[in-house]
């Protein structure tokens, strides 16, 4: 085996065992229930703290599709580094964790990985939401319009940190009202 495959092997070990560990803290506990359909189309990502695709995104917004078979079609885009910069868009497929409510979803980028994805917090009127994972290494807090009032954002956050996030992470996406 090459140093190149071990440096891969390595890093995927490393990330396992972290997510694995997630600081001794309790799982995320998902919302109850998800009307799939009430969930599906655009939502704007306020904050979050980012994968490495999104360190530099501007006007980002995650699009989600039911599609027949039951997943989850979804579009990913945003600008890069500036709200000119060049356009980035990725489509992932979700996939509903059976018996979850439809409030746990496996992410995948990659065949045949799948990343988790718990919907911990959706306001009654399906205008904000938190996903969250296990691991607590990424969290995205989103909603139906790119602004959100400061207390909105401040009651967001808390939540966040009640999951038992660091927020010193967290990374307020830029947005322009359209």
């Amino acid at each position: 085996m090459n140093n190149k495959k071990i440096s891969i092997l390595a890093g995927l070990l490393t990330t396992l065992i972290s997510a694995c560990t997630s600081h001794n803290l309790p799982p995320i506990k998902p919302v109850s229930s998800v009307n799939l359909n009430q969930f599906m189309g655009d939502w704007y990502v306020i904050a979050c703290i980012p994968t490495v695709i999104e360190t530099e995104a501007y006007n980002a917004i995650e699009s989600y599709q039911l599609e027949k078979d039951g997943s989850i079609n979804t579009t990913f885009v945003f600008r890069k580094g500036s709200f000119d910069g060049p356009e980035k868009r990725y489509n992932p497929r979700g996939f509903v964790v059976e018996n979850t409510g439809n409030s746990v979803w496996g992410m995948q980028f990659l065949w045949p990985f799948k990343s988790e994805y718990i919907i911990a917090h959706l306001d009654q009127d399906y205008n904000n939401t938190i996903i969250a994972r296990n691991a607590r290494d990424y969290v995205w807090i989103m909603a139906r319009t790119p602004i959100i009032n400061d207390s909105q954002y401040q009651e967001l956050t808390k939540k966040v940190a009640n999951l038992g996030y660091d927020l010193s992470k967290l990374r307020k996406v830029p947005h322009q009202a359209h």
